[in-house]
């Protein structure tokens, strides 16, 4: 019998120390709850219809249709440049010229045989006018002539060669000689440039073809002078390299005193647009298991919508389903949201 009063004992502690859990329980239970009810501090846009443009943008860089590195068929010693940067020279217009002194000579002592079997040619012609020697001394002679001038005509080919030529019409961009260089074939040079034929060229992926097409609109924009300039893509290759995997488009542009050769550009060239689009920033869209969602304000409540998207430009992106004109989607404070949470429009 005096064993009951510590069961008894031992009981209402138990009891006691059960109670205190279960009061724990709750207050966490309740504290959590209160923290999921927090009210966050939102940023909201309404989407309406818009005219939503999509752009394809690739980097480019400015050009010419003729510009050219001229250099001279041989090598040798730069003897004379007869140009400067900035002139305007004509196709077939001798730039600068090489050593080829030996050629020269050479040349020189063709002349005398030029003119020996000239007069000889002459004399015989006269001869033959007054039916004196045969046809075959004339004969003979107009072939040691013609001889003669085509070799001389071979030897200025071969010194030519020594000589810088412009292949075009243009003006000279640069010059990457100077006296007394070593100038090789192929190597270094004059650059001549038609400025009246400048383009901008730029490669794109081959998963955008039929994508871009011939008369395209194209903004380019030149950041280097920070300017822009509104045209039309001029031309689409329909061959993909196989190295880069990728294809040519250009874009024609004539002559602008604001282009210059091998200016980077970027290409923006329009190639998608709907006049009715509900347009939302890219970054508010969250990745999830069930798909692309964003938070909708429901009146003070946040809620989450998944959606479908479509092209996107300049940071924004066409939403195609889920939402409708009028709601208002959440683009600050959406990082830490719960669908159902209470919010408070700033």
């Amino acid at each position: 019998m005096k064993r009951i009063p510590y069961i008894l004992i031992a009981a209402i502690i138990l009891a006691s120390c059960g109670g205190d859990k279960s009061k724990k329980q709750e207050t966490t239970t309740t504290k959590t709850d209160t923290a999921r009810k927090k009210v966050a501090a939102v940023s909201v846009m309404e989407v309406q219809p818009q005219d939503f443009i999509g752009y394809v943008e690739v980097q480019s860089q400015i050009g010419s249709d003729e510009n050219v590195n001229a250099t001279a068929q041989a090598p040798g010693v730069v003897r004379d440049i007869a140009v400067h940067t900035g002139q305007r020279v004509s196709r077939g217009q001798v730039l600068a010229s090489l050593d080829a002194a030996a050629i020269e000579q050479q040349i020189k002592a063709q002349d005398i045989q030029v003119n020996l079997y000239k007069q000889l040619y002459d004399k015989q012609q006269a001869l033959w006018a007054q039916q004196i020697g045969t046809e075959v001394q004339l004969m003979q002679s107009k072939a040691q002539y013609e001889g003669a001038v085509k070799g001389k005509d071979a030897l200025i080919a071969q010194r030519n060669m020594y000589r810088i030529i412009s292949p075009i019409s243009g003006t000279v961009d640069q010059l990457n000689i100077k006296l007394g260089d070593v100038a090789a074939p192929g190597v270094n040079g004059i650059r001549v440039v038609d400025i009246n034929k400048m383009k901008a060229e730029a490669n794109l992926g081959e998963n955008y073809l039929g994508k871009v097409h011939a008369g395209d609109k194209v903004t380019l924009v030149l950041p280097d002078i920070n300017d822009s300039l509104q045209t039309k893509l001029s031309y689409v290759a329909q061959a993909v390299d196989p190295a880069s995997r990728a294809f040519l488009v250009q874009v024609k542009l004539g002559n602008s005193k604001k282009l210059h050769p091998n200016m980077s550009c970027k290409m923006k060239i329009e190639n998608y647009e709907n006049k009715n689009a509900l347009v939302i920033p890219v970054q508010v869209i969250q990745k999830t298991s069930s798909g692309d969602m964003v938070y909708v304000a429901d009146g003070n409540v946040a809620k989450a919508v998944l959606v479908t998207t479509g092209r996107n430009s300049n940071g924004m992106v066409e939403v195609l389903s889920g939402l409708k004109a009028g709601d208002k989607v959440v683009i600050q404070g959406f990082a830490e949201l719960d669908n159902g949470q209470p919010i408070s429009i700033q």
